[in-house]
């Protein structure tokens, strides 16, 4: 055969999509890894046309799990972006979304014994060094995709994937606020740069020209936006300890206003240079933080009947509807504002069986 057959499942993750493959079928060399996964997505090419992939950022995505050693640990999963239009595989931040997917796979691969009922599912996120433990739901010992839980973004009622975060703060930055203010000056505009498991920058899109509500279409055909969003981008990278972020994929960059739908916030998210349907899920968690930090850009836009202390539900608004996010607000003397975050997703196995790789690309 002159293809290379990879097994794997093509999944749905929260409202992205992307192959979920075990890091024991693919090369250990991170550089022959990432050619291979060019390949199956079909990489570089808007279309991915020759490959599995969907043609955009939130469908052109590859979870790779692994049996995790460490204690308390059951899979360890490492997220990899792979672009469309160029031929780069990126590790530099995590994805939320496809984290949903993990779990399932986890069970249905034989990585983690299903219980009947539901089943935890600890995963160490490689990209972050954090841990998030699934809850799905395996009635009779099996998995289920079917159930009563529906996410804005994806159609349809699905079974609910409980997800629960710990130790965010900092992730990809070393501190919430990694520059060490809840409120920046940076390229002419007033922003608010914060990591709680994501690195985001957050700034009102009325300095932009916007009213807030525009369409992921319309913020990208707006050339003016888009080059002043990314000056800024480019520079707070480098306040926020993450270097050059030129070839990127973080920070993301939130356009925020003033709730329209009795949310909490809303947004419209750059990640970073297509605009997301919805927002990603740790994306959201930082935002969501951000409304509760003093004097931050969120908090400003934010109504002001949030609470201080206990446990907090808000739900970020989004260019298809919003994401409801619980924070558990930690004590004044830890120094942090959040200390554990969690959230309902869905996901679905779509396909499995082996993703086929030209044998030249090896």
């Amino acid at each position: 055969m002159n293809q290379i057959a990879v097994p794997g499942a093509l999944m749905r993750g929260g409202t992205s999509k992307g192959l979920v493959l075990n890091a024991d079928d693919l090369p250990g060399d991170a550089a022959a890894r990432d050619a291979l996964l060019l390949a199956a997505m079909g990489s570089p090419d808007v279309r991915q046309i020759d490959g599995v992939g969907g043609a955009h950022p939130l469908t052109s995505k590859v979870a790779v799990v692994s049996r995790s050693t460490r204690s308390g640990v059951d899979v360890e999963y490492l997220f990899l972006q792979v672009w469309p239009d160029r031929p780069e595989v990126s590790d530099s931040q995590n994805c939320g979304n496809m984290l949903a997917a993990v779990g399932p796979f986890a069970i249905e691969t034989g990585l983690v014994a299903a219980r009947d009922g539901v089943t935890p599912v600890r995963i160490w996120m490689t990209n972050t060094s954090s841990l998030a433990t699934a809850h799905v739901p395996t009635p009779g010992g099996e998995v289920t995709y079917a159930g009563n839980a529906s996410i804005d973004g994806v159609p349809g009622m699905h079974a609910p994937i409980l997800i629960e975060f710990a130790d965010l703060v900092g992730s990809s930055t070393g501190a919430l606020l990694p520059t060490g203010r809840p409120r920046d000056r940076i390229a002419g505009f007033d922003v608010t740069c914060i990591d709680n498991g994501m690195p985001v920058v957050c700034l009102r899109a009325a300095d932009l020209g916007l009213g807030g509500q525009e369409t992921p279409a319309q913020i990208e055909a707006n050339a003016e936006v888009r080059a002043a969003v990314e000056r800024v981008r480019l520079a707070a990278g480098l306040l926020m300890n993450l270097g050059d972020v030129t070839d990127q994929t973080v920070p993301k960059m939130s356009l925020l206003s003033p709730p329209a739908q009795s949310g909490s916030i809303s947004t419209r998210t750059l990640i970073p240079h297509r605009v997301h349907e919805a927002i990603g899920v740790l994306g959201a968690i930082s935002v969501a933080t951000a409304c509760l930090v003093p004097d931050s850009i969120a908090a400003e836009l934010a109504p002001e009947n949030l609470t201080s202390s206990g446990h907090v539900e808000l739900k970020v608004e989004h260019p298809t509807g919003s994401f409801t996010v619980g924070l558990d607000l930690a004590s004044a003397e830890s120094g942090n504002v959040v200390e554990r975050a969690g959230l309902l997703r869905t996901a679905r196995m779509l396909m499995r069986g082996d993703v086929l790789i030209p044998r030249e690309t090896q």
